[in-house]
This record gives structure tokens, sequence and C-alpha cells, in this order.
């Protein structure tokens, strides 16, 4: 992806002096502490060279007990490596370049041929009666609405005004909102209402308005990733996912607010909030996007995730998301954090929502390397009855009174007691991340670009210090959690619960979240949340099951009351929490 940080680049290609030349080599190959490899640096500039003793005094960071010629033959291989190193960075990478590495979570499966997008349809097709109030229309799911759009009740340029009117309204108190497309937006809306009058009717996206989260680039627009260093950047292409949802007809209003390069909720435009209660922030990175889609500002928004950025703030917002199988939608276009944990995902108010947003994005497009076809079919062709579901048994609350399972027992599954990989250091896998973002803001570190990016600083710093052979350790012991989830999931089709988070991420699971139940918090009513989590490629059998689990749960019909948190002057801020994840 080019952009035009050209200050940057210009200072990124000049060749490093030399004391940090030799810093960058010793704590590449994990050798001492950061502050002693300032002071081994210093040294080894002034001496021009890198000898045995410093090794010696340094062996110790990587586990190490060397023999004298070891040393000597290290000191030997490091003054070497620092020739490649010079040589490396004095190549200009964008950040569009990807290594020649790609991670696949189910190695020995092919991807599929034939397969097909924009082919689903809702359930329920029967148009619902037109809402009597602006705010009942505005908190339609896709489905009703496209109902609506698809038989005249509502146009496309009507729903795209009233979004447009209540972004404008809300975002002073939500803070949601980073660039309107507005004369786009109305330009898109009047082509649907001209072709479905024509009786091109392109789906159940054609004429609904949506939102992007500001990693997603789009000609025109900037694409700033939450960070004052590229608040005016824009960047002249166009993301897979956008191309994709306007061949479906969608119609975009906004780039959403993220957190600083996707981490927590707080931005260069303030700290996005919570629909339920603006005294709170709404979690991240996807901040923007749940936070809009809980608040009735759009009618659905792409987010992304790496470890928690769309499962986070859909709970936190109360909004119903989709992370999908690692691969599944092309990141082309979006910002790298991780090019092995990176994924895009439909942040919507319904589960049936996120399917037909699903379709229209998923799969294989030439340019994002990881992203293949596997089928995706909805209307779901499979009866719930004998499908097998898995929970993890609390200590806290035996089975038999859990309100989630009862859910699932009235909807006629097999629940199956689980237990998830608890041997394996999964946190200490979590490595990849911070050393891959440091590798993708390697710049960002070496020019001392700091400001607005929240606690990124540090982590890239620390990312800086993981040896190669610790990642590739990190990464072997992933294979192994991998290994391990394949069993669980020979025992169930998809399961209920558990802290998963670092787990799924890694290996690449679906899980879908959405709001289950709403508790008392601080004076306010702030909603619960349940994840599912299926099998690698089957998001058909896991949103079918989240989709019956909602119908008859019913939590995703509430909305908050913006319009008294505005009249009560919510927009000056107050108590804020962070729930800061990439």
């Amino acid at each position: 992806m080019s952009d035009d940080s050209s200050e940057l680049q210009a200072r990124s290609s000049k060749p490093m002096p030399s004391r940090r030349s030799v810093l960058k080599a010793l704590g590449a190959l994990g050798i001492g502490s950061a502050a002693f490899q300032r002071a081994l640096a210093a040294r080894a500039a002034e001496a021009g060279e890198v000898t045995a003793a410093m090794i010696e005094q340094a062996q110790w960071i990587a586990g190490l007990e060397l023999t004298d010629k070891e040393r000597e033959d290290t000191a030997r291989a490091v003054k070497h490596s620092l020739g490649e190193f010079e040589a490396l960075r004095r190549v200009n990478v964008g950040y569009d370049v990807p290594p020649a590495l790609a991670f696949l979570p189910a190695p020995g499966l092919r991807p599929s041929d034939g397969v097909r997008r924009n082919q689903a349809t809702p359930i329920e097709s029967r148009p619902p009666a037109r809402p009597d109030s602006e705010e009942g229309l505005a908190f339609l799911p896709v489905t009703e609405l496209s109902a609506l759009v698809r038989t005249r009740q509502v146009s496309a340029t009507e729903l795209t005004k009233l979004y447009l009117a209540r972004l404008k309204r809300f975002d002073p108190l939500l803070k949601c909102v980073v660039t309107l497309a507005e004369d786009l937006a109305l330009k898109q809306a009047a082509r649907a209402d001209a072709e479905i009058a024509a009786g091109h009717y392109r789906g159940p996206l054609h004429g609904i308005p949506w939102g992007a989260k500001d990693l997603i680039a789009y000609p025109g627009y900037p694409t700033t990733w939450g960070v004052p260093q590229y608040k005016g950047r824009v960047i002249d292409e166009k993301a897979t996912v956008a191309a994709r949802l306007e061949e479906a007809g969608a119609v975009l209003l906004a780039k959403l607010s993220l957190g600083a390069l996707a981490q927590g909720d707080q931005w260069f435009g303030g700290k996005t909030r919570s629909p339920w209660d603006p005294r709170r922030g709404s979690s991240g990175s996807s901040a923007g996007s749940a936070s809009a889609v809980a608040g009735g500002l759009v009618g659905f928004a792409i987010g992304s995730e790496t470890l928690g950025s769309i499962v986070s703030p859909c709970r936190a917002c109360g909004a119903t998301g989709l992370r999908p199988t690692f691969g599944r939608v092309s990141r082309h276009g979006c910002m790298s954090l991780a090019w092995s944990m990176d994924k895009l995902g439909p942040i919507a108010r319904s589960v049936e929502d996120c399917a037909l947003v699903f379709d229209a994005i998923h799969g294989f497009d030439g340019l994002d390397p990881t992203a293949q076809d596997h089928p995706f079919a909805w209307p779901p062709p499979r009866e719930l009855r004998g499908l097998r579901v898995g929970y993890v048994e609390r200590d806290e609350s035996p089975a038999g009174k859990r309100e989630d399972l009862m859910v699932l027992r009235g909807l006629g599954v097999t629940l199956v007691p689980i237990e998830l990989p608890e041997d394996l250091p999964v946190d200490a896998v979590t490595l990849m991340l911070h050393t891959e973002a440091a590798a993708v803001f390697d710049e960002f570190t070496r020019n001392h670009v700091t400001e607005g990016l929240n606690s990124w600083p540090s982590a890239f710093r620390q990312g800086q210090f993981v040896p190669a052979v610790e990642y590739l350790r990190a990464a072997r012991v992933r294979t192994l959690l991998m290994r391990s989830m394949a069993r669980v999931f020979e025992k169930v089709d998809l399961y209920v619960g558990g802290d998963d988070l670092s787990i799924t991420n890694l290996t690449g699971h679906p899980t879908a979240v959405l709001p289950d139940g709403f508790a008392p918090h601080e004076g306010r009513e702030v909603p619960g949340s349940v994840t599912f989590t299926g099998r690698l490629y089957d998001e058909t059998t896991l949103l079918a099951v989240a989709r019956a689990y909602q119908q008859a749960a019913g939590s995703h019909l509430k909305r908050p009351p913006l319009e008294r948190y505005v009249s009560e002057g919510e927009a000056k801020g107050g108590a804020e929490k962070d729930h800061a994840k990439p």
C-alpha cells in the first residue's frame, strides 16, 4: 500500500549511525538487555568492532553458555551480520509489502473451486412494515432494511440522508467518525435507487449505507490509521473489501475511528465511546465501527481483528460481529499490523446481517496471498438439531443453571463438555504479534516517532529485541496449539464461550459475538455478550447456531438512549474506562 509519508521514508532510507547498527544487530541476535546493548553498542562503535569479551558479557540474554572459541566465532558472525542488516535497511520497503511467508490455519486443506459470492438471501424475505419513526428505521437490521429498499418503500437516498444526519448529531458524543464521505454516499445512493427502479437489484446490500474502519483505503479520502502522523494522508487505491461492497451496491458513508495503529479506542480525535454509556470507552480497536452500528448511525460496518479488535468493542457496545477464519477476507488495501494474525469482518445489528455482508466480501482476490476460496451458504442448508455444541465447564456456574446452555438446549443441539488447550504458553506465543508489528512500523521506532501512538512505542521497542530464533520457536508452539484445537473440533461442530481470545486469534478459528442480556453498571444498563467459535472455514454452521440463539434471546433488539445522553451533556465527557486490544 503506497502512502505519502515521504519524510519518514526519506529519513529511514539513509544509513543509520554505526552505534545504532551495532545495537540493532545485537538486539536481533538476542544479545544483552536493552540498557546493556546501548553501552555495548557505544563501545563497539568506538572500537570499530565487536569482540569476544563483549559477547561474553551479553550471552546470558540468549540463555547460552559459550566457550572461548564460540565467543570468538560469534563476534565474527555479528560483525558480518551488521553489514547484512545495513544493506537491508537501505531498501525502502513500503507498508504494503508482506514478508515472503504466509500463515495457513489448515495447512493440508486445499482451497475450493467454483466458490461464488453475493448469493446469500435473508431467511425471511417478506418486507416488514415501515417503522413510524426515523429512529425505528435507523435501528432496523440489514435483513429488514434491504426488504424495504428492494420493494421501494424506502429509498437508498432517504436512508443515506438519515444516517448522515445521525452521524453528524451523535458523533460529538461518541467520537466515532474520522471522515464523512457525504458526496460519495449521496452519489452511490442515487445510483442504487436508479438501478433498483430499472429492475437491476444487486442483492440484500444494495442501497444499504455502511462505515469503514479507517484502516481501509478508499481513493480520494484520508486513511489515517488513527494517528496524527497520517491525519490528511490519502492512499490512492481501493481496498478489496470496499470494492466488493461497491459491487454489492452498498453505500459508503464514513471512515470510522480506530485506536491508534489498531490499539484501543483512543485516536487523534479523542476517545470513542460506547452508546450504552458514553462515560466509558467503546474498547477497540474497531472502536468506531462497533459504536456507530450499536448507535444506529450506519447500517453495518467493517472492522478488523488481530487480538480482540472485533470481539472486544462488540462486547462493550452491544453490537454483533463476525471475526472470520484467517484468510477468508482479503486484507488488500488495509493496514497491516501482524501479517499472520490480521483479519477483516463485519459488525452489524444481527448475526444474519453479518452473514449477508460476509457473503459479499469473502474469498480469493489474487492480491492478498492469504485469501482463499472456501464455500459459504446462506440460508444455512443444515438443521440445527443434531449439531454438537461444546462448552467449557465453569466451577462458579454449573452447566444445569447456565442461561446460555438453557437457550441452546431449547434449540435442540447436543451439548458436549470440552477443554480448551491449557498445556501450552499461549500468551507467550502472542509475542509474534508485537514482533511482526515492530517490523511493520520499524521506521517509527528508528525515527523516535511516539506522538499519539498509545502504548505502541514500548511494544515496538520490545519487538526489536526478539531474536529470530525465539520468533520461530513461538511459531512452532503455535503449530502445536493448532493441532490441539483440531482435536477439540473432532468432538464438536462449534462451542460457546471459553477464555479463548488469544488461542483462536493464533489458530485462525472464526468467532461470532453477540449481545446477551443487560446488567446495571454505575447507574446505566450495559450489555453482556456471548461468543460462539466454529470450525475453520465453517462460518455457515457457526452463524446458523449464533442466529438461532440471538433470535431466541432477543437482546439485540434493545436500543441505547442516545437522545437522553445528548440532552444530559454527555459529550463533555466523564469517567472513562479503556479496554485496549489490538
